[in-house]
C-alpha cells in the first residue's frame, strides 16, 4: 500500500487579506503555514509521498521552499484551480496517469469491496487499488501525527476515511434569511482534513461528478460542483460507499481569517 498526501495550497486566502496567499504567511516561529502543513506529513512514517497543489503564481516559490526544507517525499508540485475541487482534480490526475490505464478498467464500485490484494503490479509497480490519497488543506498546519496515523490505518479496511469533530454549537439551517430547521446537535460533526480515499474511488467519484469516463477527458474546468470538499463528491456520486469517520482534534483548526493567526 502506498499512502500519498495531497497538500492543497492552490488558493489565495482572500479572507485573511495581505499581499501573500495565507499559506505563505509566517506563524510565531517564523516558518510559513505551508511549511508546517507539509512537515507534518513529511515526518509521518505512514506517508510515502507528497504532492503539493500550489497557486500557479507561486510554484517557483514552492520549489524553493522544498529545496530549503529538503522535503525528499515531495515528488510533485502541480498548479491549483479557481475552485478547491479543481485543485483536487489536478492532483488526482497525476496519479491516475501514473497508476492506471483508464477508469473503465477499474473495478465496479456498485458494491463495497474491502481492500484488494496489495501485491505490486508489473515489474513491482503498484496497481491503482493499492494507492491511497490523503487530501489535506494547507491552511490546517497543526494536524497531528496521531490523526495521520489513524487515517492511514483506517484505509486498510475502508475505501473512504474522513476526520471530524463534534459540533459544540447549535447549528441553524437557513432559508431566505430565517431559521428553517435546527438539526440535533448530537448528530452534527465539523469536517476537518485529511480526507482520504482509495485512488480508484475518488477518481471515479470526480469523473461521475464531471460527467466524463476518465478525468483526463476534462478539457476545461467550466463545471461548478456544489460540494465544498472531497468527501462531498464521494457522498453525492458514490453513495453506496460508506465514509468512515475518525475523531479529529480541536487544534487541527483551519486558518481562515486574520484573527486565526
Amino acid at each position: 500500500m502506498k499512502n500519498i498526501a495531497i497538500i492543497l495550497a492552490g488558493g489565495i486566502g482572500a479572507r485573511v487579506g495581505g499581499a501573500l496567499p495565507k499559506q505563505l504567511l509566517p506563524l510565531a516561529d517564523g516558518r510559513t503555514i505551508l511549511e508546517h502543513a507539509i512537515d507534518a506529513f513529511h515526518q509521518s512514517e505512514y506517508i510515502d509521498e507528497i504532492c503539493l497543489v500550489m497557486h500557479h503564481d507561486y510554484m517557483a516559490y514552492a520549489q524553493d521552499l522544498s529545496q530549503t526544507n529538503e522535503w525528499s517525499k515531495l515528488k510533485h508540485i502541480v498548479p491549483g484551480g479557481n475552485e478547491r475541487w479543481e485543485s483536487s482534480v489536478n492532483a488526482i490526475r497525476v496519479y491516475t496517469q501514473a497508476y492506471s490505464k483508464s477508469l473503465s478498467e477499474w473495478k465496479d464500485f456498485n458494491s463495497v469491496e474491502i481492500h484488494p490484494s496489495l501485491q505490486g503490479g508489473d515489474g513491482g509497480r503498484l496497481d491503482d487499488t493499492s494507492v491511497n490519497l490523503l487530501l489535506h488543506d494547507a491552511a490546517r498546519p497543526f494536524v497531528s501525527q496521531e490523526i495521520i496515523a489513524n487515517v492511514c490505518q483506517a484505509l486498510q479496511t475502508h475505501e473512504a476515511v474522513v476526520v471530524a469533530v463534534p459540533s459544540t454549537d447549535t447549528v441553524y439551517e437557513m432559508k431566505e434569511g430565517v431559521v428553517a430547521r435546527i438539526p440535533n446537535r448530537a448528530t452534527i460533526m465539523r469536517a476537518q482534513t485529511p480526507q482520504a480515499f482509495h485512488l480508484p474511488l475518488i477518481a471515479k467519484a470526480y469523473a461521475k461528478a464531471l460527467g466524463v469516463n476518465d478525468l483526463n477527458e476534462v478539457a476545461s474546468m467550466q463545471t461548478h460542483l456544489p460540494a465544498t470538499d472531497d468527501c462531498g463528491v464521494v457522498f453525492n456520486h458514490m453513495p453506496q460507499v460508506p465514509i468512515h469517520i475518525i475523531p479529529g482534534e480541536e487544534k487541527n483548526k483551519k486558518i481562515t481569517y486574520k484573527e486565526d493567526l
